[in-house]
């Protein structure tokens, strides 16, 4: 078999694997004779490689079931293969080559891009639980911090640790009963006869940990049952009251 004079011109598509097995099957024949295309196609797998591995991250479990869905839902067809006489041009190949590539250089950049958002929102994150850690330690560990607890009505415990020299308190609520998709847990500060709510559980979450400010001047901590959305007053019956002074 001939080889074309540009073939040469193949490493790039070849070390992404855009060629179609007639030009695959040639430019195998030629690399294995060129060493100068050897390493180019050697040293462009090894730049994929290190970008994808920089980009990386773990996939949603979600995103599995998408692509097997859409995956489920198209049609496969596999074009044949032409026959050796009617093999593409040197010319066509070139330009469709390059096309093949400078779309595999989007592609990976794009992907690329969405990674490193991805991988920069995922470190904020991090970064915010680690201060909200250092937070409530400083609360929990404060000179004259007072722990108080009292169990909740139908099941479970709800703690709080106040610290009124930095008027902060941290709230622990443990094994709760879960009313189910549609009731949500909420806390409330009150100030002699006004309750302000300070913090909304998920619905049907039964464990929290709470940090809240504005305790010194509150008398009790409640516990309510409200829709997913909340309330603008607790509803009744309170399920749990934590006097705090």
């Amino acid at each position: 078999m001939t080889t074309p004079p540009d073939v040469h011109a193949l490493a790039g598509a070849y070390a992404l694997d855009a060629l179609d097995d007639i030009e695959r099957s040639m430019f195998d024949d030629h690399v294995a004779e060129c060493p100068a295309c050897a390493m180019e196609v050697a040293e462009l797998r090894e730049t994929a490689s290190k970008l994808a591995a920089e980009a990386a991250t773990t996939p949603p479990l979600s995103l599995k079931r998408a692509v097997m869905a859409q995956i489920a839902g198209t049609r496969q067809v596999v074009p044949p293969p032409l026959p050796a006489s009617r093999r593409p041009p040197v010319s066509r190949w070139i330009h469709r080559t390059r096309t093949l590539v400078a779309a595999g250089v989007a592609a990976v950049v794009a992907a690329a891009g969405v990674y490193v958002v991805q991988e920069l929102r995922l470190r904020q994150e991090r970064i915010e639980a680690q201060a909200d850690v250092a937070h409530i330690n400083a609360v929990l560990g404060a000179p004259v911090a007072v722990l108080r607890s009292t169990s909740v009505q139908g099941g479970g415990h709800i703690s709080i640790v106040t610290s009124p020299t930095r008027d902060e308190a941290v709230v622990v609520l443990a094994d709760a009963k879960s009313y189910g998709d549609d009731k949500a847990y909420e806390l409330w500060l009150i100030e002699g006869s006004t309750p302000k709510s300070v913090g909304l559980l998920e619905p049907a979450q039964v464990n929290a940990r709470f940090l809240i400010s504005g305790v010194r001047n509150a008398n009790a901590l409640g516990l309510s049952i409200e829709p997913p959305g909340g309330s603008p007053l607790p509803s009744q019956p309170i399920l749990a009251t934590i006097q705090l002074t």
